[in-house]
């Protein structure tokens, strides 16, 4: 009897334990879900304490940015004194050429250039005081797409995977600036295409070409394209890509790309 007392004892404590009236409020704590990230939608990798700013041209005129900091943390103790963080855009002198103000949570923005630099650099920072700038981080150098199209210009062509996040291309290629990138991919996929020249490629080389999940047939496939169509076409398709709207396509340039 006194054992049966004793069972219903410890269920009444943990009934108690679950669920009690109270006469004073009693606030719970609920676990909200992390918003995504947009440097991680961009495939920018997210490292502990790292102040990312990511830049590259849109077009001839316009420089996209992306950054990834965490501002909650840098704004712990110190406030700009505009409540606002700017970037600023320096021309390839070295010189300031503007500064815009940006929504440091929007983690990306469009600045528009004068045009009369070949490349430029993009810094993110805030004032404290007014007369007083903190840098927060800084871009590679930027090269700029030219305003028109030569039609004696040399044109190379990579196969971009689409499927790989663009920070995972910069980690596996580690070109000297990002604007590079395309010119290693296309070096390195030339040489996969060589039957003489794919058999000098390393260990870590042939681990990068599985990893980037894209056939030789494939690539192929878009060389051949690439090297039937007329200059003509070839002038109009680089003119429009000049002048794109920002956005990438969901695949990559296949056979069809090449088109009229």
């Amino acid at each position: 009897m006194a054992e049966r007392k004793r069972n219903r004892n410890v269920q009444t404590s943990k009934t108690r334990d679950a669920f009690h009236i109270s006469s004073d409020p009693v606030v719970g704590l609920i676990a909200v879900e992390r918003p995504p990230d947009v440097g991680d939608n961009l495939g920018l990798t997210r490292e502990h304490g790292a102040r990312i700013l990511f830049a590259i041209a849109r077009d001839p005129r316009t420089i996209f940015a992306s950054w990834n900091i965490d501002w909650s943390s840098l704004f712990e103790r110190v406030m700009p004194v505009d409540r606002q963080v700017h970037l600023r855009l320096y021309g390839a002198d070295g010189l300031q050429e503007k500064t815009v103000a940006v929504e440091p949570m929007a983690a990306m923005h469009y600045v528009t250039t004068s045009g009369s630099h070949a490349s430029y650099r993009v810094e993110i920072g805030y004032y404290q005081p007014a007369d007083v700038w903190h840098s927060v981080a800084i871009s590679h150098e930027i090269a700029m797409p030219p305003t028109g199209v030569s039609e004696t210009t040399d044109v190379d062509l990579a196969t971009i995977p689409f499927h790989v996040a663009f920070q995972q291309l910069l980690n596996l290629f580690r070109p000297a600036t990002e604007t590079r990138l395309a010119t290693v991919l296309s070096q390195f996929q030339k040489r996969a295409l060589s039957r003489e020249q794919r058999k000098t490629l390393s260990g870590d080389e042939r681990k990068i070409l599985r990893r980037l999940q894209v056939s030789l047939s494939e690539v192929a496939a878009g060389w051949r394209a690439f090297d039937k169509i007329d200059s003509e076409t070839l002038a109009r398709r680089t003119r429009a890509f000049l002048g794109f709207a920002g956005t990438s396509p969901s695949r990559g340039f296949d056979e069809s790309s090449w088109g009229s």
